[in-house]
């Protein structure tokens, strides 16, 4: 069992910022943060790992990716999510939920069924469960989507996807003003998944019945959506002035305006805003032809944009490239590590995670002076990242 100290670091735990601290890895959990120098007596004769001054943070969490390093799961390949979880790890990733594009329903089914297996193989980051970008979803809003994959709401076809991953379907994202979409909310939120409103033109009044049936996260705030004017605020107005509703943000500055970005966290509770990559497969591929989704991609102004139209198909981010521009962008250590970790645990219901606290898992990102991250600790086991 593991049974460790990591000395020399400072600590950005749920209260406050330790400058000088040390943390107690027992087995798989943080059995104690104390200050650097105190420690207790039955902890000196430990082994310890030397952080030099690191910062440590909770493991990034990342609820919306599509792909990794040449990996994701629309190869509809458990190995390739294995080798996705591999990869994500190095970039101080320790649970994701990898997210399939909108396809027909039948089609969603299936894939789902191939990528089950890899569940629980993770050497890497956790898997969470899936996140569906639809196929309930907008017409008008396709964004990169394939309008000829996008599907009328349907209960039984929704229930039949479910079927495919029972109790591993984590989040889904649809138009909350579809004809016929209750009955699926409902389903979605007897069943404990995540309900998104994403690829939307809905009203402003539209949104908030949604909302009130349930539907309160936002998929990639401000990107395909209606947007916020004054005479109909919209999706995106509907998230900004309802502080209940939480969002995701790409925070690239490339997707939305940094300075959007930095103006979110002064009008919506920092604990609502969850920062997540929406990176497609080939982003830090090695080799190979670059595609996603099946189609040709280019990676153009730092966004992956289809090849046969120059639409902006996702981003090139990592969690670890999230939390500096969070940081750049003014907000505080604490407010970047509940955007990357914290919030999103709550949100995916995952307990003792997303914290650096005592009890909870010892999932850990040592950032150096560039905030870049140096190493990777998953439920207290070392990763070492190549570099």
């Amino acid at each position: 069992m593991n049974n460790f100290i990591i000395t020399h670091l400072c600590a950005v735990t749920p209260t406050e910022t330790l400058q000088q601290a040390a943390l107690w890895i027992q087995g798989d959990s943080i059995y104690q943060i104390f200050p650097d120098g105190e420690l207790p007596a039955e902890a000196k004769k430990l082994p310890r790992i030397d952080a030099k001054g690191a910062i440590a943070v909770p493991g990034f969490i990342d609820l919306h990716i599509h792909g990794y390093a040449g990996f994701g799961p629309e190869q509809a390949d458990p190995q390739t999510l294995l080798q996705m979880s591999d990869a994500l790890v190095q970039t101080g990733v320790t649970a994701f939920c990898p997210t399939l594009y909108c396809a027909k329903p039948h089609d969603m089914e299936m894939t789902l069924k191939k990528l089950l297996p890899a569940l629980g193989l993770e050497r890497g980051a956790r898997i969470i469960g899936f996140h569906l970008e639809g196929p309930f979803i907008s017409p008008q809003k396709p964004g990169v989507m394939k309008p000829q994959d996008i599907s009328p709401a349907n209960l039984e076809a929704f229930q039949k996807i479910c079927a495919a991953a029972p109790g591993k379907i984590t989040a889904v994202t649809l138009a909350p003003e579809l004809p016929g979409i209750e009955p699926i909310i409902a389903f979605a939120k007897a069943n404990g998944i995540l309900l998104q409103a994403g690829h939307t033109q809905a009203t402003y009044d539209e949104f908030l019945l949604g909302a009130a049936r349930g539907v309160t996260h936002v998929t990639h705030l401000f990107n395909a959506m209606s947007p916020f004017t004054h005479r109909e605020p919209g999706a995106a107005g509907a998230a900004l002035m309802h502080p209940g509703i939480s969002c995701e943000i790409i925070a690239d500055g490339i997707h939305v305006h940094p300075d959007v970005i930095s103006f979110l966290r002064t009008v919506k509770p920092i604990e609502n805003i969850v920062a997540i990559t929406d990176a497609l497969l080939p982003t830090e591929q090695k080799q190979g032809a670059c595609l996603a989704n099946a189609e040709p991609v280019v990676l153009n102004g730092g966004v992956w944009k289809r090849k046969s139209d120059g639409v902006i198909a996702g981003s090139a981010l990592t969690m670890a490239k999230s939390f500096k521009n969070l940081l750049s962008y003014g907000y505080t250590l604490p407010q970047a590590v509940a955007c990357t970790s914290s919030n999103a645990a709550r949100l995916a219901g995952l307990a003792k995670q997303g914290v650096l606290e005592k009890g909870a898992l010892a999932d850990i990102v040592l950032l150096n002076a560039s905030f870049e991250p140096q190493e990777v600790f998953l439920r207290g086991e070392k990763h070492e990242i190549q570099s």
